[in-house]
This record gives C-alpha cells, sequence and structure tokens, in this order.
C-alpha cells in the first residue's frame, strides 16, 4: 500500500511511494506526530537525479526489516531538495557541522523540535567498506534518543547555535575596495587552479565553472592579455570533446570523474546546460569558433526536444541510470557501430573512440581524442567532407538511442532553473538570429507570469502537471528578473521590464530584515519574511552549482537601475557587493557570479539607447559583439507611458535610427546611420577598457 508521498508532484517523492518505509512529506502531519509521540525525525533528502539516492533506497528503504525499525523508532519524512532548497541549506550546513563534509543522500535525525542531533549521507545498510551499517545508525540513535536523551538535546542546541552563525555568510563587509583589483585577483586565483593538460579547474572530479569562466573572458576582454581567453578555450575545447558532452543528442552531464572530462556522471541538469550554452555562446562572440556556436544550438536543442513541457516551461533533469545501469543509455560498443553505420562505421569508431574493451565498463562512451581537423590529415580526408560523414553517422546512432529505454526524468518545471534557461534561450536568441529560441523563451517566461503565482500574484517554485505550489525563493525572483530584463533586451517588449521591477520591489520588500535593525543590513535572505518558520533563517552571499539569489540580485538591480533610473536599486546592489567584498576576496571559487556582478559594477558600462525607425533590428545586430557591461534599451515610435520613460527623455524616437551611448544616465552625442552606429558598438567590444 502507498505511504503519505502518494500525492505528491515531485517525481522524487513520488518514486519512494511504495516504499515499506512509512514515509511523509514535509509538513503539519508529520511534525505534530514527532511532538505527539515524542519520537525524533528521520529526514531523508535527495533528487530524481541522484544515483547514491537512488542506491540507498533500493539497499535499505526497499529492505523490509530496515524498514520495520524506521517506522517503530522515527517519523520519517522524504524531501525533494529542489523542491525544498530551503530545508536543504539548514540541514546541509548541519550535517557539515557534524561530518565535515555533505552530499545527497543527505540524512539527518532531529529532535521534535526540528533541531538535528547527528547526521550523514548514505550508508549502507549494513557494515561494510568501512562504514556502519544504516541498521547500526539506526540502532544507535534510538539508543541515544530512548537513554540519554538530555545529551542528545543539549548536542542539538549547541548545533542550533553554530548554524544560526553561518546564516549570514559575509554579511559583515569589511573594508574591502569594490575596483578592478578585486576582479585581477579572482582571475590569478583561478589560474593557479587552472589544469594546463585538460582544461579546467582543480583535479577529479571536475566540474565546468560557467561563472568562472564568464569573469576570465571579462577580464581578457578588459586587459587584452590572451593568457585569460586560452584559459577559457581551453577548457571549453576539452569539456565539449571529452564524454561529459552528448556529441549525440547534445547537452552536457554534471561533471566528470575524472580530470580529463572523459568519464561523466550521467545526470543532465537544466541548469548546467543553460549556464554553459551561455559560456560557449560568449567565447563564440569572443572568437568566432564555429564549434561553439554549434555546441550552443545543439545544446539548447536538446532541451527544446528533450526537456520542454508543451505549456512552456523546462523540465529539470535526466538521471544518470536507465534501467538500473548508470550511463547504460549513452555507451556503444563497436558491433553495435558496425551494424549501424556499415562502411562508415570504421571511421567512426576510430574518430570517437568506440573500440574493443570499451573505454567505460567494458563499453564506449563517445568522446574525441583528436578534433575533427587532426583526424582529417591524419585519414587523408577533407576536413568538411569528414565532417558532413561523421554529422550522417551521428544522427543514425541518435535514432537508433532514441529506441532505447530513457533515463529517468524529473519532469517538474522550477522557476530558478527555467529563469536560467529563459537567460539562455533569449542570448542565443538574439545573437544569433534563431528567432525560435527567442520564442521559447518568451513562452516560458509568459508561463510562469501566469502559471507559477499564488491568489496575490507572489511566485511558487514549482509547478508540475498542472499544479504549482511552494513559495518561490530568492533565486526564483532574482533569476526571474534577470532573465527577463535579458528577454526585453531580445525583443524590446518593456513589459518584461514591467514585470522584472515588480519582482525585484517584491524582493526588497519581503526579503531583507524582519525588524528594523535587520532592514538596514545588507543582501536578502533565502526566504520571504511571511514563509513558513524554519529552525533559522539563511542569507548566503556564495555561489554553488547554480548562481547564488544576492548574486544575482545584484544582477538584476543593477541592469534593472540603469534601465530605469533606480538609484535605489543602484544603491541595494552596491551594498551586496560590499558585503559579498570579503568572500570574493578570500574565496572566489565560490563566488564566480558575484564577481561576474561586480564586474558590471565596476564599469564602466554603457546604456545603448536606440531610437528611430529600424531601430529594432539595429540593436539586435549588436548582438553579434561581446559586451558584457552594457544594457541595451530601444524605442522606434515614441511612447505615451513606460517603464523606460526616464532613459527615454530627450531622446524621441525620428524617422532616422540613432543610438546614444549613455553611462550613468548621461548621453553623448547620437550617433546615426547604420554603419557609423555598428562600428561605433564594435568599438566598445573590441576596445581595451582598463
Amino acid at each position: 500500500m502507498p505511504n503519505q508521498l502518494a500525492n505528491e508532484t515531485s517525481p522524487y517523492l513520488l518514486q519512494h511511494k511504495d516504499n515499506p518505509v512509512e514515509w511523509y512529506p514535509w509538513g503539519p502531519e508529520a511534525l505534530e506526530r514527532s511532538r505527539a509521540e515524542e519520537k525524533p525525525i528521520f529526514l531523508s533528502i535527495g533528487y530524481s537525479a541522484c544515483h547514491w539516492c537512488h542506491v540507498m533506497e533500493h539497499e535499505s528503504f526497499e529492505d523490509p526489516r530496515i524498514a520495520a525499525m524506521m517506522n517503530e523508532k522515527f517519523v520519517c519524512v522524504k524531501v525533494d531538495r529542489e523542491e525544498r532548497p530551503d530545508l536543504d541549506q539548514i540541514y546541509m550546513n548541519a550535517v557539515q557541522l557534524m561530518t565535515g563534509h555533505g552530499g545527497w543522500p543527505m540524512s539527518v535525525f532531529l529532535t521534535p523540535a526540528l533541531k538535528p542531533f547527528y547526521g550523514g549521507t548514505y550508508w549502507p545498510p549494513t557494515a561494510s567498506r568501512g562504514m556502519p551499517g544504516f541498521d547500526q545508525v539506526l540502532a544507535a540513535v534510538d539508543d541515544a534518543w530512548t537513554n540519554r536523551r538530555d545529551q542528545a538535546l543539549q548536542g542539538a542546541e549547541q548545533l542550533t547555535a553554530e548554524l544560526e552563525q553561518l546564516t549570514r555568510k559575509g554579511a559583515e563587509g569589511g573594508s574591502v575596495l569594490l575596483d578592478k583589483s578585486l576582479l585581477n585577483a579572482g582571475a590569478h586565483a583561478l589560474e593557479r587552479m587552472f589544469d594546463p593538460i585538460h582544461g579546467g579547474f582543480g583535479e577529479a572530479p571536475k566540474f565546468p565553472h560557467p561563472f568562472e569562466l564568464q569573469l576570465l573572458i571579462r577580464w581578457w576582454q578588459r586587459s587584452g592579455n590572451d593568457q585569460w581567453l586560452h584559459m577559457v578555450t581551453a577548457s571549453l575545447n576539452k569539456m565539449f570533446q571529452g564524454g561529459m558532452y552528448d556529441h549525440l543528442g547534445g547537452g552536457f552531464a554534471r561533471y566528470s570523474v575524472d580530470a580529463r572530462w572523459l568519464v561523466p556522471h550521467f545526470e543532465k541538469m537544466l541548469y548546467d546546460n543553460s549556464l554553459l550554452a551561455v559560456v560557449y555562446l560568449e567565447a563564440y562572440q569572443a572568437t568566432g569558433n564555429e564549434q561553439y556556436r554549434q555546441v550552443v544550438t545543439e545544446t539548447l536543442d536538446y532541451l527544446l526536444r528533450d526537456m520542454t513541457d508543451a505549456a512552456g516551461g523546462f523540465y529539470s533533469a535526466e538521471d544518470a541510470d536507465s534501467e538500473g545501469v548508470e550511463g547504460k543509455f549513452y555507451v556503444w560498443t563497436p558491433t553495435e557501430v558496425q551494424q549501424l553505420l556499415g562502411d562508415a562505421a570504421d571511421t567512426f569508431c576510430r574518430v570517437y573512440d568506440v573500440r574493443d574493451g570499451g573505454n567505460f565498463e567494458g563499453q564506449s562512451i563517445l568522446n574525441l581524442p583528436k578534433t575533427i581537423e587532426q583526424q582529417a590529415k591524419l585519414l587523408d580526408r577533407d576536413v568538411d567532407e569528414l565532417a558532413k560523414e561523421l554529422a550522417e553517422s551521428r544522427q543514425k546512432l541518435l535514432a537508433e538511442r532514441s529506441k532505447r529505454t530513457r533515463p529517468g526524468l524529473d519532469d517538474k518545471v522550477l522557476v530558478s532553473w527555467n529563469a536560467l534557461a529563459i537567460d539562455a534561450f533569449a542570448k542565443v536568441g538574439a545573437a544569433l538570429g534563431e528567432v525560435r529560441y527567442t520564442a521559447a523563451a518568451r513562452k516560458a517566461a509568459d508561463f510562469i507570469l501566469s502559471e507559477m503565482r499564488d491568489e496575490s500574484g507572489r511566485l511558487l517554485h514549482t509547478w508540475r502537471g498542472g499544479t504549482a505550489k511552494l513559495a518561490a525563493y530568492l533565486d526564483d525572483y532574482t533569476a526571474l528578473a534577470n532573465a527577463l530584463v535579458t528577454l526585453y533586451e531580445a525583443t524590446f517588449e518593456e513589459s518584461y521590464i514591467s514585470a522584472a521591477t515588480e519582482l525585484m520591489d517584491v524582493v526588497i520588500a519581503h526579503f531583507g530584515g524582519a525588524n528594523e535593525q535587520e532592514k538596514w543590513e545588507a543582501g536578502f535572505y533565502f526566504t520571504a519574511d511571511d514563509h513558513e518558520e524554519l529552525l533559522t533563517r539563511n542569507k548566503d552571499f556564495t555561489d554553488n552549482a547554480t548562481p547564488g539569489g544576492n548574486s544575482m540580485a545584484v544582477m538584476a538591480l543593477l541592469r534593472l537601475g540603469k534601465l530605469t533610473s533606480r538609484g535605489d536599486y543602484l544603491d541595494t546592489a552596491a551594498a551586496i557587493l560590499k558585503a559579498a567584498a570579503p568572500l570574493m576576496q578570500q574565496i572566489p571559487m565560490a563566488t564566480g557570479q558575484m564577481l561576474v556582478g561586480l564586474d558590471l559594477f565596476v564599469g564602466p558600462a554603457q546604456e545603448l539607447v536606440f531610437t528611430g525607425a529600424g531601430a529594432k533590428q539595429l540593436a539586435l545586430d549588436c548582438w553579434q559583439q561581446l559586451l558584457p557591461r552594457t544594457v541595451i534599451a530601444v524605442r522606434e515610435a515614441a511612447s505615451s507611458a513606460g517603464p523606460l520613460d526616464a532613459l527615454f527623455q530627450g531622446r524621441d524616437a525620428g524617422e532616422d535610427v540613432a543610438l546614444y551611448i549613455c553611462e550613468n544616465q548621461s548621453c553623448q552625442a547620437p550617433i546615426k546611420g547604420q554603419q557609423a552606429i555598428l562600428a561605433a558598438v564594435k568599438e566598445l567590444a573590441t576596445a581595451g577598457r582598463g
């Protein structure tokens, strides 16, 4: 008989509905039962694409013996970390304080007052590999709660006090100057971690670090020193040549388990592919390398084909496993390729490293040990003819692969992750002149703004199958506001600026301090002031795999402030950057998006104000240039009222197209004529601004 998860919408929770464990979702029923029966809560947090979450489920949560122990001694609560990142943040901090490390599945034991007193991550069902068994952990925790409860409660109080001290990382501010020296220091810190052989940063496991690559692109553009761009291109080349990139279907896996990008952790996340599409686009704008353009379009085409709901939103993730085997969907043998490709098989296998014995557990992950150009020379083939043959071969293998059992799909729609996708689709659509990408961005944004709100108009965090729920978090609001600014710059529909300012006004009203003293403190909390009361209220200035809410607030506030002439937005962004400055100085690898925001703040940043007939198309042409420190506004005809009125004051549209290049709402004389305008914009992109 299904447990209490049967009525949930999260695919991850529904995976556990038939476990013999009497799971509850997080909510009043479970919490009240814990208090009434004086039983501790066993809180298990994971997500649908988490390999070790599946392992622990199969080993322990499906085991009747272990489930009986859990049901007798604890109130068992299962949480999807992607639905409830607020809970995940709090209790992950607790696990890290207790054990020195974290990860998923996260397993935490709470008092009825929701205070953690013991925790960890994955445990095998019985003792093995130097780890205690989960059955032993359950028995030991029950013994402590039954026989040494005062000690357990005392430990929980102490740990909760430590958690309170972590809730405002970086909020003290400091005397660190907000200038180019911070950007320079961040770039040099990345240089020290750069892998000159395989690209990327650090050793295995290797993550893509899109924000840090964007910082290096900006520092290259500022300095004119090609060493910074080399670090970017070397990393991007190795990533898309390796097995982390899906050479048949497009898109990237979460990370590589080795240092040379060969063996991925096969799960595919919406946010990784959105963020990497933007990095590859910026690299294409900087270099003109057509391979980067190909990666961008293949990645977004993957999202459109496999990760888009008919209503317009984008799905969250694809699992690493299919048929219970990690990576099974993606690997090949020479025999399989031979049967499909015939005479073209030997060439394909050579180029994409498909060989007897394989490169991964007896089979082969497609990758490019050498570039297509290098292989063409070795094979004495025309490079264009070889590329055409390989493209045809990839299409045949993709068609065959589509018949396989696909990895599990997490088809919930999350605002924050969708915002990153909207930003990517809008940027790529504008830069490459691909209207289908712009249309996808518009459809997703309109879907969120119409279907993912409560009765009062506030955002809801998650949607699946027609049901939206859960109050949105800081990163939902700020990432969406930033994406709407990008969507405005790709469509020049001012309604998107109005929607973005409404979102940021909610952030300022509800995500700041809850009392008069806190209202003067910089930065925003992860949850609103009317959110469900939890153990602590986090305020974080760092970035993770996704950009932090305060980092995205900086981007949205700076861009909106420049477009709408809202000085309060610019001041708020400056205060957040000042609070985050010590962290940017100490741990640039954890503040990459904040440093990208600092780059915009330091400037010089321009407002490109286009007026007159034909201005929209000319403004879109400017997207071909790399312009990370600009905002773009267009009016082809006089407007009676709109959110950009202050920016256009005194710059009425005439019959001839004109460009006003402004800094801080102070503009140069207008530039007229298409060629002169494009030349001026190109100069902005190519000039070393110092």
